[in-house]
């Protein structure tokens, strides 16, 4: 049994900062004029996906060794001498000094992530009924730009203005390493999607999204399922997820057996 310990959120924010990372790297490849980059400062990922990315900003900071002024001076830069906001996602089990010297430099709270896990066997089976009309599947080569079409067209509503921004960042997504993308179809339309990463032996999902003609019928809970099937298929022992604290993703989550191990903090800078 996995705990919600200190080693499990090395591995769980590991997982997620690779995901990411592995994005960001997708993005200077196919974009190289976008200015895209990455590295590891104490161990951290510090990520510039662009000004509007949520990508843009530090994943496990505090957590793999301590953190100091120089540490995050050179963290600082790295974001400021690109225009970006500096922005970190803190772990309630990162090294206690670090939230003090947050305080000192200017940083302030800015909103609260549930971070999701439940361990996953061989002969994984799911814990709700799926409607028998919704066929999930994972795309097929050539199908990124309908997979982000979709995932755009849902993300639209909860974010308005930045259609052309998330139908980019879903292609980059469906296409980066690690990258196993999700669809869910009603009567043979694709109403929405969902993403899975596998490094090792963990599973990242992310990238849920209902086009809004689709929703209330079933399709994330019934992607959820298909997600974690084939993530123990492929030797997964733990899945991890985030959301919103209290959201419908949270509750999908927990009929298939997740449970909170964690709320993270995203602190910025000067905001």
């Amino acid at each position: 049994m996995r705990y919600a310990d200190h080693a499990l959120a090395q591995l769980l924010e590991r997982t997620e900062a690779q995901t990411n990372a592995a994005i960001v790297t997708a993005r200077a490849q196919r974009q190289p004029g976008s200015g895209a980059a990455w590295r590891t400062v104490a161990g951290a990922y510090v990520l510039f996906d662009g000004l509007e990315s949520p990508l843009t900003q530090t994943f496990g900071l505090g957590l793999f060794g301590p953190v100091g002024a120089a540490e995050l001076t050179e963290i600082e830069q790295f974001f400021l001498e690109r225009g970006a906001p500096v922005m970190h996602e803190i772990s309630p089990l990162a090294d206690a000094a670090l939230l003090p010297l947050l305080a000192e430099r200017g940083y302030h709270p800015l909103e609260y992530t549930n971070v999701l896990y439940r361990e996953l066997t061989a002969d994984y089976r799911p814990a709700a009924q799926v409607r028998p009309e919704l066929r999930t599947r994972r795309i097929q080569p050539g199908e990124e730009l309908l997979w982000a079409q979709t995932a755009a067209a849902g993300w639209s509503t909860e974010m308005p203005g930045l259609d052309d921004f998330m139908l980019d960042f879903g292609q980059l997504s469906a296409l980066s390493a690690g990258s196993e993308p999700f669809v869910a179809e009603l009567h043979g339309q694709v109403i929405a999607t969902g993403g899975l990463f596998v490094y090792d032996d963990a599973a990242l999902l992310a990238g849920a999204s209902t086009v809004p003609a689709g929703r209330r019928q079933g399709a994330q809970l019934a992607l959820l399922e298909a997600r974690l099937r084939y993530a123990a298929a492929q030797g997964c022992t733990v899945a991890l997820m985030g959301a919103l604290p209290g959201s419908q993703s949270q509750r999908n989550a927990e009929t298939q057996g997740f449970r909170v191990a964690y709320t993270r903090t995203k602190w910025a800078l000067g905001r």
